[in-house]
């Protein structure tokens, strides 16, 4: 049960309370803009079927992807690392 609560950051209980408040005033807000469940339903399966049609298209472009997202996130990597490793030496 320690692990669960470790996991989700506190207890399952309190977890589901703030899980049911956050869904329903999600939903309250939803519904003001005029967006029912279904078009949510809709959307996504929209989406799905979008990227199930691309086929095998994504495994062909998928090293372009992969250097695209690199040129973003090693540096960010490398800058997190240097911002920590600055810290640890102000502390020493």
């Amino acid at each position: 049960m320690q692990s669960l609560t470790r996991f989700l950051g506190d207890t399952p209980l309190r977890i589901a309370i703030r899980l049911v408040v956050l869904s329903f005033i999600v939903g309250l807000v939803l519904s003001a803009l005029g967006i029912r469940p279904y078009d949510v339903y809709e959307w996504v399966r929209r989406a799905l079927l979008r990227i199930y049609d691309m086929g095998f298209d994504i495994f062909a472009n998928s090293f372009s992807y992969l250097v695209a997202g690199a040129l973003i996130v090693v540096p960010l990597f490398l800058l997190s690392r240097l911002f920590k490793l600055g810290g640890r030496r102000r502390q020493e």
